[in-house]
């Protein structure tokens, strides 16, 4: 399968560490801004074989977290390696290229003339505008397969800034296959999809859940509803710290899922492997 993972530089995501090297890594994580506490010590092993799904209420610190995962922000202090790289000590332009990362974040700082095929075109170099790379013909190509992939490669031409909230959502996933990345980052992937969309990603992300050759993922949502059968662990967070963490069997439980959102909840699996929650009466 050519989603999600495969071939980075020439080389598989399992070549770039050794195996005893998680894929990603945070010891003691800690963000603080102007005074507040947003992440508190947090640590945190992705392994290559892993698919970690994220939840917590809004204002738990989540994109916070994703955002140092992919190393676009840094923490108050902390280490984080990822992909062998240690953040501080690495080239983090060139380790970006080797994530694959969507999030309302990252598409806020795009410039809105780009065009969907320039946004991207400009993964292939982490970058956020074309000027100061070349790209060859089989860049292009790959940038319009992965706008196919996700069913916008007619908007190619089509200024970024002009797009619904749904389709630049799309844009924005169809540029995390742009490397072919050895890792995938995804803050809240269904956020503005309508039901057929976020349905057809959910499908998409399952398949990729279940795929061992795929790339490890990381992927944030609020709820339970989009995680794909085939997560394998699963982060609960709340106000910035850690609630519980391990095999997702363990970790979403009713009583866990009330304790982070702070709100008596009933969780249910479902024989396909899909989670529903809602109040308890």
């Amino acid at each position: 399968m050519d989603t999600l993972g495969g071939i980075v530089g020439g080389m598989t995501a399992e070549e770039h560490t050794t195996s005893d090297t998680p894929t990603l890594a945070l010891h003691d994580v800690h963000v603080q801004r102007e005074g507040t506490s947003i992440i508190g010590k947090i640590s945190f092993r992705l392994e290559k074989n892993q698919r970690w799904v994220v939840l917590g209420p809004n204002g738990s610190g989540k994109t916070t977290l994703l955002k140092i995962m992919a190393i676009y922000e840094h923490p108050s202090s902390g280490s984080v390696e990822v992909l062998g790289g240690r953040l501080g000590s690495t080239d983090v332009r060139v380790l970006r290229r080797r994530i694959g990362f969507s999030s309302a974040a990252l598409a806020d700082q795009l410039r809105p003339a780009l065009s969907a095929h320039d946004v991207v075109r400009t993964a292939r170099y982490a970058a956020l505008e074309p000027w100061w790379h070349q790209y060859t013909e089989e860049d292009d190509e790959r940038a319009q397969w992965c706008l196919s992939r996700f069913a916008v490669g007619a908007l190619r031409d089509r200024p970024f800034g002009s797009l619904s909230s749904g389709e630049q959502q799309r844009v924005l996933l169809a540029r995390t296959l742009m490397n072919d990345p050895a890792v995938v980052l995804l803050d809240e992937p269904s956020a503005r999809l309508d039901l057929g969309g976020r349905e057809e990603l959910v499908a998409t992300l399952s398949e990729v859940a279940r795929d061992a050759a795929a790339a490890p993922f990381v992927m944030v949502t609020h709820h339970v509803d989009e995680i794909p059968p085939g997560i394998t662990h699963a982060l609960l967070l709340r106000c910035g710290n850690v609630q519980s963490a391990g095999p997702v069997e363990d970790v979403l439980t009713s009583d866990a899922l009330s304790e982070c959102f702070d709100l008596p909840l009933e969780l249910r699996r479902h024989p396909n492997g899909r989670f529903s929650a809602w109040a308890r009466s």
